[in-house]
């Protein structure tokens, strides 16, 4: 099951906070994912098609319990991209017009009404429900062990611009955008999406974007780390590497014995252990040297090579 689609079932299973809530969660299913059909003095039939379980669940359980409308259903099985489609149909029927009315989704002798229903959006529960059936109807989130991003496809400006106010109440900055004949609202910010999440509901998926987003946090430590103590290792061993040709290059042009005691053990040193940094270098000295010192003595060492390559007068 995808990430989108466990969402889904979550949300699907969440009781509104008041008797509104299914009201308002019924009509964004309908005006998201749903095709009304006017078939002329007030009788209409509606299409609703989706590709999960959990969206058409609801359909009919609050089509069922708030209106008694009759929802035949078919389940279609796609061979090219092994999925499920649900066709759910409300036929003309007698309390239908009146449902719609009540949903927000017409007007009495005005048709198609636009926008969202603000009847219906009094109370933060039902605006909470509303978009939780936005979501479910056209909405997609994606792995979050992926790119954080989550989006609802809607169709129709008012719609799309009142879904998006909804969301920018509740604090989050839903940004809009074309897609084939659609309108998308979408979200990419972490803190944002797992906020949307909650307001809708699904706690359970928001808790688990957020352990995704911690083990991100800790492996890009752990990977920060370790390319730090790489790129430490390496500038040590290119160090390292200079002070082995230092000490060749003073050997041949001052000869070991000729150099300060200081200086001749760290040469001494140096060779015996050339792959290690300059100051674990300095714990094996007896007693141990500091890197600082250690470093000064290289420095010495370079300015009695300079002066032995410098031509005499």
């Amino acid at each position: 099951m995808s990430f989108t689609a466990q969402v889904k079932d979550e949300l699907s299973r969440i009781d509104g906070a008041c008797d509104q809530c299914a009201y308002a969660e019924l009509s964004a299913i309908m005006r998201v994912c749903g095709t009304l059909s006017f078939h002329g003095n007030g009788r209409y039939s509606i299409r609703v098609s989706t590709e999960t379980g959990a969206v058409a669940r609801s359909m009919i359980k609050f089509a069922h319990e708030l209106f008694d409308l009759e929802t035949p259903l078919t389940v279609r099985r796609s061979n090219l991209h092994k999925s499920r489609n649900y066709l759910i149909e409300i036929p003309e029927q007698a309390r239908l017009e009146e449902a719609l009315v009540r949903l927000g989704i017409i007007e009495p002798g005005c048709g198609l009404a636009p926008g969202i229903p603000t009847m219906l959006l009094e109370r933060p529960c039902c605006r909470a429900a509303f978009l939780r059936g936005a979501f479910m109807a056209g909405g997609f989130i994606a792995d979050p062990r992926g790119d954080f991003h989550l989006e609802v496809a809607l169709s129709g400006e008012g719609l799309a611009h009142g879904v998006a106010r909804l969301i920018g109440e509740q604090g989050m900055v839903a940004r809009l955008n074309r897609r084939r004949g659609s309108l998308v609202l979408y979200l990419k910010s972490f803190d944002e999406i797992v906020r949307l999440l909650r307001v809708m509901g699904a706690e359970r998926s928001a808790t688990a974007v957020e352990g995704v987003r911690r083990m991100k946090s800790l492996k890009n430590d752990i990977n920060r780390r370790v390319n730090a103590e790489i790129a430490n290792q390496a500038r040590s061993t290119g160090a390292a590497a200079d002070q082995l040709a230092l000490i060749d290059e003073a050997e041949r042009l001052i000869g070991m014995r000729a150099l300060p005691p200081a200086l001749r053990e760290l040469c001494s040193m140096r060779r015996a252990h050339p792959g290690i940094s300059l100051a674990a270098l300095g714990e094996l000295f007896s007693p141990p040297v500091s890197k600082q010192a250690l470093y000064h003595r290289v420095l010495r060492l370079q300015a009695l090579v300079d002066e032995a390559r410098a031509p005499r007068p």
